[in-house]
């Protein structure tokens, strides 16, 4: 109940649409039974050809509505039930329309919420959750939650109420037989409950199983190039079938109990029904009702099985949604934003330094410290280079700069303000970046150099794209800027997507730049092409990269040497050179050949 309850408080907004589709549904309930009501006079006007009525009038005093000749009896039951059918066809279908809409406007509502949850959450959160987790709870779960808004709930809220009028029918003709039917209540009950917490239990094997799937198959179509090259498709398919057989079999113990309950409901129903024949043959003998009443009595009777069973399936497929909604609910509740004070300051651009003291770091996920006591200081307008071996602290010393993390001690200054006393958004409208990995979306290139100012003129794209030396190869593609990249740009080269990643970052025009360099083999005119746009990015701007290229450490104006999340030298590549030290054994070890191969070149 505590998740229905959740999951109604997104209808509230539309109240008045559900209400109309409630008093539509309680309108067709009321019609379906006023469809039924017309047994009494058909045996009692058109059958008996105007003879002896029943005693009383049937719930909805047709009799009364009726002529007493055959023919016109006839005629008057045919034009009551056409115009019976048609209200009710309306009356159904304002609610399924009515509830539709509540429905996928409730839902809207939750996905825009789920996903501006998600991407407000902290660096932290994302790297405890996997992205096919999240993107299934906020598609495949809030998939199966529209239909429980939009069709099982409609559906439950329907049947209850034609429940509700053909027993309240069922009483008027015989208040004894009913509510000796009803006896069997409370067992369809505890049926009904224990077939739902078994279904809900599978439900949540089943979802998790689903997401496994998804994690299955995404590894292996998107690594294809390591499962073709190591002939690993018969590995990936075993990988694949366990898991999918694992959802199979949850599924067929679902359509066990799904197959298993309506019947066995509806078998205790029909045993329920044939001994009330014969306590209606009494109610007859005693004069309590004549046979036309009986057969209509039967006819509401029989009939509240089918919207008894049905309540039971949907029952069922609530269940589902429910597990489904809680999935959703573990995400939303999760809360991983970075703070950010009432009173937070907006950032000017960067006059004087950025500055790292006695900065220490380490992973929520983690115990393993990354950084140990870093100072540093970068001055404005210049550019720091980072280098060391994989794994020493040097991509985290800039996810701080960024704030997509705060320091576990010490602090993080821009011009002497703690950045967690600052406005995010000012910090970040003043720092481009530039990943090892080319990020772009699957749209156009305009839309691609366009994404840190989506207000930019098509004149201001192409004068950024100009900067990145991208401008002649964009306009030899099929559309020019208008031009589909692909899914991470996969359509296009790699030199070609990191300048169209080096574009976006002149165009956000930022005195700062955090730059990754790619490592990525590119040929030789590729390289040169992002070299030279690299080197109008990163003129007059404060640059702190982490270098992988020679040409890069050699313009550094600061050289910062991280080892094991320290900070173990700092100066200029030939100064560096002439110590000795740590910087000249990893010069050797990365930069040495490159310096030999540029050496060699005319």
């Amino acid at each position: 109940m505590r998740d229905l309850r959740r999951l109604l408080t997104y209808l509230k907004p539309h109240w008045g649409k559900f209400v109309l589709a409630t008093v539509a549904m309680v309108a067709g309930a009321l019609l379906q039974s006023a469809v039924g009501g017309l047994i009494v006079p058909i045996f009692d006007q058109a059958l008996n050809r105007g003879g002896a009525q029943s005693h009383g009038d049937t719930i909805f005093h047709l009799n009364r509505l009726i002529p007493t000749s055959s023919f016109d009896a006839w005629r008057t039951i045919a034009i009551l039930l056409v115009a019976l059918t048609l209200a009710k066809g309306v009356a159904e279908y304002f609610s399924t329309y009515l509830m539709a809409r509540v429905g996928q406007e409730s839902v809207l509502k939750l996905r825009q919420d789920l996903y501006s949850h998600l991407l407000r959450q902290s660096s932290d959160f994302f790297e405890r959750h996997r992205t096919n987790y999240l993107v299934s709870r906020l598609v495949s779960s809030a998939a199966a939650i529209e239909a429980a808004v939009t069709n099982t709930l409609r559906d439950m809220l329907r049947e209850g109420f034609t429940l509700f009028a053909f027993l309240a029918a069922s009483f008027y003709f015989s208040w004894r037989l009913t509510a000796g039917s009803l006896l069997i209540a409370p067992v369809i009950a505890w049926l009904t409950a224990t077939f739902g917490r078994r279904l809900r239990n599978l439900s949540r094997e089943m979802h998790e199983g689903n997401q496994r799937l998804v994690d299955t198959a995404q590894e292996g179509l998107a690594n294809h190039p390591i499962v073709k090259a190591y002939r690993g498709e018969e590995r990936e398919q075993g990988r694949f079938t366990r898991v999918a057989r694992l959802i199979m079999r949850a599924n067929l113990r679902s359509a066990k109990i799904s197959g298993f309950a309506p019947p066995m409901i509806e078998l205790i129903g029909v045993v329920a029904v044939a001994v009330l024949l014969y306590f209606g043959r009494r109610e007859i003998i005693a004069g309590r009702m004549d046979t036309a009443q009986f057969l209509a009595f039967l006819f509401f009777l029989f009939s509240s099985y089918d919207p008894m069973r049905k309540l039971s399936r949907l029952q069922n497929a609530m269940e589902i949604a429910l597990a489904a909604a809680r999935h959703v609910w573990e995400v939303l509740d999760e809360q991983s934003e970075l703070p950010e004070r009432a009173d937070a300051l907006a950032l000017a651009p960067l006059r004087e330094r950025i500055e790292l003291r006695r900065v220490s770091f380490n992973y929520a996920n983690e115990e393993r410290v990354v950084l140990r006591e870093v100072d540093l200081t970068i001055p404005a307008g210049k550019m720091v280079a980072l280098v060391g071996e994989s794994g020493g602290g040097k991509s985290t010393l800039t996810k701080l700069i960024l704030r997509f993390h705060d320091p576990s001690s010490g602090a993080v200054l821009w011009d002497g303000t703690d950045l967690r006393d600052a406005r995010l958004d000012s910090l970040r409208r003043h720092v481009a970046l530039v990943t090892q990995e080319t990020v772009l979306f699957n749209d156009t290139v305009r839309y691609n150099i366009s994404y840190s100012r989506p207000d930019a003129s098509a004149e201001d794209i192409e004068r950024a794209a100009r900067v990145a030396f991208a401008h002649d190869f964009i306009e030899e593609l099929p559309e020019g800027y208008d031009t589909l990249v692909g899914e991470r740009g996969i359509f296009l080269s790699g030199g070609q997507r990191q300048r169209l990643a080096i574009a976006r970052a002149v165009l956000a025009d930022a005195p700062v730049l955090v730059l990754d360099e790619a490592t990525s083999a590119l040929d030789t005119e590729s390289e040169r092409y992002v070299q030279q746009a690299l080197a109008n990015l990163t003129r007059d701007r404060t640059t702190v990269v982490i270098a992988h290229r020679l040409s890069t450490v050699r313009r550094a104006d600061q050289i910062v040497v991280i080892e094991r999340g320290r900070i173990v030298e700092t100066g200029r590549h030939q100064e560096l050179l002439e110590r000795g030290g740590i910087y000249k054994r990893l010069y050797e070890l990365q930069f040495a050949d490159e310096e030999e191969e540029l050496t060699a070149r005319p």
